[in-house]
């Protein structure tokens, strides 16, 4: 059964849409790993647009589960990460002009790099993901420096725009899976996915993991932290709905 981690950083967006103290992320945490979350995700920005370093070490301390730093490949954020000891960094590519990340790492372009970097967070005793897209070569190379988790990007299926469309990039999503879990990757996905589009996504086996954010803070606003969450949850292990 597929595991659910939540990810609050647009709890702190709206904090820091005021530079207040309130809502606070490290509260929604505790109250999504009630509502049932496997995981907490945070990604912890060079800009410091939401999530705060105060953010990240109080969440290291609360969080039962699992913490997951999300996080660029700078020389700032390997100290952050050997302090915090995470238990898991997710590299990700970072731009300050993007409201969100808008496409996977290019892990072909900087395998030597990666590979230094994987090294010095494997021996902090932190396991590593790498957020790609879900293209082979990639997968590959993300292989190849060492990496024990490739979040696969579903930002493109999300935003398909027709029923045909979706389902070619569903079936792109898929292969790459497959193709990651018999290289010995774990496989994790991200990024868009919903209360609609995870009938569709839960039916790729080798997806041991989702990492959601908005959806979930989106509803939260609505009927609550704890309940969104357990939509979530029903929704990833119900078999009985159907996507497609």
């Amino acid at each position: 059964m597929a595991r659910l981690a939540v990810n609050v950083d647009h709890v702190a967006t709206l904090r820091q849409a005021r530079r207040a103290k309130n809502p606070d992320p490290v509260a929604a945490a505790i109250l999504a790993e009630l509502g049932g979350a496997n995981g907490i995700v945070v990604h912890l920005r060079e800009d410091r647009r939401h999530i705060q370093d105060r953010d990240l070490e109080l969440l290291r301390k609360t969080v039962k589960t699992h913490l997951n730093l999300e996080m660029a490949t700078t020389e700032e954020m390997i100290s952050i990460a050997t302090r915090i000891k995470p238990d898991r960094v997710t590299l990700v590519p970072e731009r300050r002009e993007e409201l969100t990340t808008e496409g996977g790492l290019n892990v072909l372009d900087q395998e030597g790099r990666l590979q230094d970097i994987i090294s010095v967070l494997h021996k902090n005793g932190i396991e590593v993901s790498l957020f790609i897209d879900p293209a082979i070569s990639q997968i590959q190379a993300a292989s190849r420096v060492g990496a024990d988790v490739v979040e696969l990007h579903t930002g493109i299926f999300a935003e398909a725009e027709t029923k045909e469309e979706r389902r070619r990039q569903f079936e792109i999503l898929r292969n790459a899976a497959k193709a990651a879990r018999e290289l010995g990757l774990h496989v994790h996905a991200g990024h868009g996915v919903d209360y609609e589009n995870i009938l569709w996504l839960r039916e790729i086996p080798e997806i041991e993991e989702f990492s959601i954010g908005h959806a979930i803070i989106a509803r939260a606003i609505l009927v609550g932290m704890e309940k969104a969450v357990r939509d979530m949850v029903e929704l990833i292990r119900n078999p009985l709905e159907r996507g497609k």
